[in-house]
């Protein structure tokens, strides 16, 4: 703890901004699934939902798991599903269990792989009980063919296809009809390679067992990135995290982020590196937070990327989650890269050894023609295949797969960034909406323990200059299970995520959430949403309405729903309090970033006044806590939230303040007790010897110990109670109190405890 302290007074002093605001607002499991459209689905006897496959022309997702494949409908999971089951042959098992693996926990066949083949066939491939294995599933061409069929006796080798290990990770694209995979190729996992299997061209590798070409990494995605017109400029770039070659020495092994790109018509060379990737080219991708003294701190262990198309498919932007490999603290980051500047890092000097300490410097001799990871087109020269690149070409790129310059992200810094927080990142898919002042990138960042994050990150007047919005967290698996794998349909509005244990489905927002106030609608900041008039509803560009409010950048109710004051009232509410004892006003506001103010006055007349907060007048979780109430606390408290510079009012309560002799009197005497054994005491005693309890700290706990002291009453009925206070004025005050007593003792006796929750209104 001490150390991550020290850390972040570190950054701070740099001049670091380190982000640990909470979401605006935060939903359960069983609020998603009440409420707001969340559907879950898991197959029996299976686990492990790591491949997830959406196609929106069938409108289907392809879930693959333990021994397991499933096609469910894109609009409700929940229904509709087909299954294959796919297990590993009982030979494969016995030899898995041999060889020393668990029977049940890893001698099964894992499907990691799920890609679109053609228009009516899928290509999947499994662990196979450490026997990879591979095949095409038949799935229709319609949406209305119900086909889903695994044709078994066309399977085939998965080596250099799926990892070995189900808890190995591999990447792979499908390019035409061309796999490209980041895999081990060995059942020990030792030899890992960047392959390419299927099509009609040969088969082409990594150079083996070269720790300057790969070093024990661990592949995290692949995509297929045109490069220009011409097709065979294209390129498949590879994201991954490795042990660092040119780490800082006496610091131990240091894991960084690598982008890797190769020639998607490389053939290999002609007498050396056969059947080897001659244009493979690698660079460190960086994500950290720079400082003021020049130093940064890095975030290296990559875990996620998500490729965000745009009008221009050569440009995509990248979207990347980073964790930090320390010990020292948890951290986690987004960063986002534009294609221009990857292009640049491989443009640039390549790395390499020299000097008697061998150290990593930038190359300034001569670099041959044509340049080591240019593809073989007629764009850049006159060769047509990589067998043709003359003999010191092919040398220098096996010696030098490394480039010196890192991969930055765009605006030099995070986009978005977590520390000291309980979670780390581990999914991101990223949602390009359009909204009232221009587009945004909302992202949905997934974690450890089973939450979504939803953020957006609003520009000021400089790309430096951001604020970042976290919109929601959302709880979407019910045991908080990590989060393996998501998909995003903006389509259908929806996110569809995968951990070990189930899969989850969930609308991208819930505008409904945010009422029917159009100050609530924009302080809510979310680009889904819009105030229409009458309630916050989804935001379409193209629908004219005229009462449309919305302001992502600036979030500020005064001036856009000036015109459209809040018509609904602040709750009002009546509370007693007892001499001597404590009690609570409880005020919850919607969003969990607003801040609560509570003002006072003793009668209508009199000006309001901020509480002021001492020994006697405490602040708490869900409101203020009064200690030991006087005569003078009694009046009119208002609680008010302030929220991006706009404050609007919640609650009014007037609290009344009793005697402590006038409440004493409420109850039966000793004597009478003594006599009638098991008669109930009255429900306002049992709550004066609640609220002076020295434990207790919210109104939940005092609701919950009421409830459980009453249950163990005998279900008699009680006597009519004595005279109260003997003053008229108050008899009808009191008679109403006891008519609610009585209604209260006849609902706790006919309803289950089980079936109604004790509330907070309840004591009063």
């Amino acid at each position: 703890m001490i150390q991550t302290l020290a850390f972040l007074l570190l950054l701070a002093g740099k001049g670091t901004t380190v982000t640990t605001t909470s979401p605006r607002v935060k939903l359960s499991f069983h609020d998603l699934k009440m409420r707001h459209g969340l559907r879950t689905y898991e197959l029996e006897r299976s686990c492990c939902y790591d491949a997830l496959l959406l196609d929106e022309e069938r409108g289907r997702l392809f879930v693959g798991g333990k021994n397991y494949m499933a096609s469910l409908s894109l609009d409700n999971i929940s229904k509709h599903d087909r299954k294959i089951y796919w297990p590993a042959p009982v030979e494969w098992r016995e030899e898995c269990n041999w060889a020393g693996k668990d029977i049940n926990a890893e001698c099964m066949n894992f499907v990691k792989i799920l890609h679109l083949y053609n228009r009516t066939h899928l290509y999947a491939c499994g662990t196979g009980a450490f026997h990879p294995i591979c095949g095409f599933v038949e799935v229709g061409q319609r949406v209305e063919d119900s086909v889903f069929k695994l044709d078994f006796k066309s399977l085939e080798d998965g080596k250099g296809k799926s990892p070995y290990d189900p808890n190995h990770t591999a990447a792979s694209v499908l390019a035409g009809e061309e796999l490209y995979s980041g895999v081990a190729t060995d059942l020990m996992g030792r030899d890992f390679t960047i392959f390419r299997s299927l099509g009609s061209r040969p088969s082409v590798r990594t150079e083996q067992h070269d720790s300057r070409w790969l070093n024990e990494p661990k592949f995290v995605d692949v995509f297929w990135i045109p490069e220009s017109e011409n097709p065979d400029d294209d390129k498949i770039f590879f994201f991954f995290r490795e042990t660092a070659v040119e780490g800082s020495q006496g610091l131990g092994k240091q894991s960084f982020a690598r982008i890797g790109q190769i020639c998607r018509n490389d053939m290999g060379g002609q007498r050396s590196l056969v059947n080897k990737w001659t244009t493979f080219l690698k660079a460190r991708l960086v994500c950290a937070v720079p400082c003021t003294d020049g130093s940064d701190t890095h975030f290296d262990h990559l875990r996620d990327v998500f490729l965000l198309p745009t009008r221009d498919k050569r440009n995509p932007l990248l979207y990347a989650v980073f964790t930090t490999s320390s010990t020292v603290f948890k951290g986690s980051a987004v960063c986002v890269y534009h294609m221009n500047d990857i292009r640049r890092a491989f443009l640039g000097p390549f790395a390499h050894k020299e000097g008697s300490n061998y150290q990593w410097v930038s190359y300034q001799g001569r670099v041959p023609y044509p340049r080591p990871g240019t593809c073989p087109s007629k764009t850049f020269g006159t060769f047509s295949s990589t067998k043709d690149y003359p003999d010191d070409v092919i040398q220098f790129a096996r010696n030098h797969p490394l480039m010196y310059n890192p991969v930055l992200p765009h605006g030099q810094r995070p986009v978005f960034l977590q520390t000291n927080t309980d979670h780390i990142f581990t999914r991101i898919a990223v949602d390009r909406v359009a909204a009232a002042d221009g587009h945004y990138d909302v992202l949905f960042i997934g974690t450890d323990i089973g939450t979504v994050l939803k953020v957006v990150t609003v520009p000021k007047d400089s790309w430096q200059n951001r604020e970042e919005l976290l919109l929601e967290e959302l709880q979407v698996f019910k045991d908080s299970s990590p989060i393996t794998s998501m998909q995003i349909s903006s389509k259908r509005q929806q996110l569809y995520l995968g951990s070990r244990t189930s899969i989850s489905q969930l609308p991208l927002h819930r505008c409904e959430m945010y009422g029917k106030a159009c100050a609530e609608c924009c302080l809510a900041r979310d680009p889904y949403c819009a105030w229409d008039g009458t309630t916050c509803t989804r935001y379409l560009q193209n629908t004219k309405r005229r009462f449309r409010r919305q302001d992502v950048r600036n979030g500020d109710p005064s001036i856009l729903c000036s015109r459209y004051p809040q018509k609904t009232s602040v709750p009002e509410r009546k509370i007693y309090g007892v001499e001597g004892s404590s009690t609570f006003l409880e005020c919850l506001p919607k969003s969990l970033q607003a801040k609560i103010v509570w003002t006072y006055q003793k009668t209508r007349s009199d000006p309001q006044k901020e509480v002021l907060l001492d020994s006697r007048v405490i602040r708490m979780e869900r409101g203020i806590l009064l200690r030991s109430v006087q005569r003078k606390d009694a009046g009119f408290y208002y609680c008010h939230a302030t929220e991006h510079g706009f404050t609007q009012g919640l609650l009014h309560l007037q609290l009344e303040v009793i005697h402590a002799q006038q409440a004493d009197s409420l109850s039966l005497s000793r004597e009478e007790e003594s006599t009638q054994p098991f008669h109930r005491k009255l429900w306002y005693q049992d709550f004066l010897q609640l609220v002076d309890h020295p434990n207790l700290s919210t109104m939940d706990q005092v609701c919950e110990q009421l409830w459980s002291h009453k249950s163990h009453q005998p279900k008699k009925k009680a006597p009519p109670l004595p005279p109260l206070f003997n003053i008229k004025s108050k008899s009808q005050k009191w008679k109403h109190l006891e008519e609610k007593r009585k209604a209260r003792s006849r609902r706790t006796h006919e309803v289950p405890r089980a079936e109604r929750a004790p509330r907070s209104t309840d004591i009063w």
